[in-house]
C-alpha cells in the first residue's frame, strides 16, 4: 500500500513475500536512474536471467517499453534489463531479469525468446540446452519440465493458426505453456500437461491426413464426446468453423469431429478436450445449438434433476414456454447474469436449464432462477438473508427506487 502524502510504501505478507516485494520495488525505482544492479541476494528462487542479443533489445523492449509491459501483464511477472555483480555491460548481450512464479517466468521467457528468434534467427539453438533444462522439477508436483517438437515450414502456420488462435487453444486446453520459437514448439508444465499438449498437437496434424479417431477416449479424464446429428453439423460448425471456434475461445477447449475412416452415419462424434468445467460448458453450448436446429435431440423425455453430489455435477430445471424467454433475457443477458452471480455454468437446451458446478454453485443458481421467475408475480422475499454468504442487503429510500431501477 502506498501512502502518497508520507511517501511511504508499506508491504504486508509473509517474511518471504515482504522480502520479494521490497526487492521488486527497489528494482523498479532503480530503473529511473540507469541500469539495475543485481547480485546473488536477488535470487529467492523467483528469478530467471536471460541473455538477449544487443540487436534484439529494442525489439524486445518495444516502444516506451510497451512489449515488456504486455508480457508482464499476461504472465504476472516483473521484467527489466540489468547488470550483474560489478561487471559492466557486455557489448553483444544484455541481461534480462524475469521475476515471478515458475510458470509465470517460463511463459514470459518463452515469449521473449520467440521475439528474439524473429529478430536474430537461430539464436534459440545456441542456448537450447539451458532453456529446456531450466527450473526442471521446481514446482509443487516435482514434474515441471519442458518438451520440444520441430516443425516444417508448412506445419508451423497450421500449428499457429489465425492470429495465434490454435496455439492459444492448445495452451488453454492442455494447461501447459505452448510457445513457438522459430520452427520449434516448446511445451512447459507438469508431466501430465505436457503429455496432453503433445497429444493434442498430434491429433491436429492427423486431421490434415483425413478422418481421425481417438481410440480409448472413454477412459480419458480430459475428453468428452457429443453425438451431433449429421444435418446439424454445418450449423454447429459455422462458416469456416467460426461457431465452433467461438466456443473453443470462450471455454478454452479443443474441439473436432472424429470418425473412423469410411465410416459415415446419421450422427458424428464431436470430441471436446480440456479441463472438466470447460468441457461441460462447451458441451452444453453445443447441445443448445443442436437443440435449436433439431428440437428434442437432447431433451426428449428429460426430467428435472437435483444432484446430491458435493463436487462437480449437473442439475436440470424445466421451464414453461413463457418462463424461458424471461430467464434468457435480451441476447442472453439474463442467463449470463445468473451464471456470473452464482458461479455455476448455466445453459438452456431447449426448455431445459442445465446447471453445472459444485453443490453450492448449483444451489445458488437454482435459487436465483426461482427468485427471478417469482418477480413476475410480485415482490420477492428472501428468508434469513443476514446469514447468507452470497447476499448483501441494502436499504433504498422510497423516493430513490425509480432512479436506482
Amino acid at each position: 500500500e502506498l501512502f502518497e502524502r508520507d511517501l511511504i510504501l508499506e508491504f504486508r505478507g509473509s517474511k518471504m513475500q515482504r522480502r520479494r516485494a521490497k526487492k521488486y520495488a527497489e528494482g523498479v525505482m532503480a530503473q529511473r536512474t540507469g541500469p539495475v544492479m543485481i547480485n546473488s541476494d536477488f535470487d529467492d528462487d523467483d528469478m530467471t536471467m536471460l541473455q538477449v542479443p544487443q540487436e534484439a533489445v529494442g525489439f524486445v523492449t518495444g516502444r516506451a517499453g510497451n512489449f515488456l509491459r504486455t508480457i508482464e501483464e499476461e504472465w504476472c511477472t516483473l521484467m527489466f534489463f540489468c547488470e550483474v555483480g560489478n561487471g559492466g555491460r557486455q557489448k553483444d548481450f544484455e541481461k534480462l531479469a524475469i521475476f515471478g512464479s515458475v510458470r509465470g517466468r517460463r511463459g514470459a521467457e518463452l515469449k521473449v525468446l520467440s521475439a528474439v528468434d524473429t529478430k536474430v534467427p537461430g539464436y534459440y539453438n545456441k542456448i537450447k540446452d539451458d532453456v529446456i533444462g531450466r527450473d526442471k522439477g521446481k514446482d509443487e508436483s516435482g514434474t515441471w519440465g519442458t518438451d520440444t517438437m520441430t516443425f516444417q515450414d508448412d506445419e508451423l502456420s497450421y500449428a499457429l493458426g489465425k492470429q495465434g488462435g490454435t496455439r492459444k487453444k492448445l495452451e488453454r486446453s492442455s494447461g501447459a505453456i505452448v510457445q513457438y520459437v522459430g520452427h520449434n514448439a516448446l511445451f512447459s508444465g507438469t508431466r501430465s500437461q505436457r503429455k496432453k499438449a503433445r497429444e493434442y498437437m498430434k491429433w491436429l496434424f492427423e486431421q490434415l491426413e483425413g478422418p481421425m479417431y481417438v481410440e480409448g477416449w472413454e477412459e480419458r479424464d480430459d475428453c468428452t464426446v457429443v453425438e451431433v446429428p449429421a444435418d446439424c453439423i454445418g450449423y454447429v460448425t459455422g462458416a469456416r468453423r467460426a461457431a465452433l471456434g467461438c466456443i473453443e475461445e470462450e471455454w478454452g477447449v479443443l474441439m473436432f469431429f472424429m470418425n473412423r475412416r469410411q465410416e459415415r452415419g446419421r450422427a458424428e462424434q464431436l470430441i471436446i478436450c480440456g479441463p472438466e468445467r470447460s468441457r461441460r460448458g462447451a458441451e452444453l453450448k453445443v447441445m443448445s445449438s443442436v437443440e435449436t436446429k433439431a428440437p428434442g435431440t437432447f431433451t426428449r423425455g428429460v426430467r428435472e434433476k437435483t444432484s446430491s453430489e458435493r463436487g462437480f455435477d449437473t442439475d436440470r430445471m424445466i421451464f414453461k414456454d413463457d418462463e424461458l424467454s424471461y430467464a434468457l433475457g435480451k441476447e442472453g443477458s439474463t442467463r449470463k447474469k445468473l451464471e456470473g452471480a452464482s458461479g455455476a455454468i448455466l445453459q438452456y437446451v431447449g426448455h431445459v436449464a442445465f446447471i453445472a458446478g459444485d453443490t453450492k454453485q448449483r444451489k445458488r443458481a437454482r435459487e436465483y432462477v426461482t427468485w427471478l421467475l417469482s418477480q413476475r408475480r410480485g415482490s420477492v422475499t428472501i428468508q434469513n438473508i443476514s446469514s447468507r454468504e452470497d447476499a448483501t442487503e441494502m436499504h433504498v429510500p422510497e423516493n430513490c427506487k425509480g432512479w436506482v431501477t
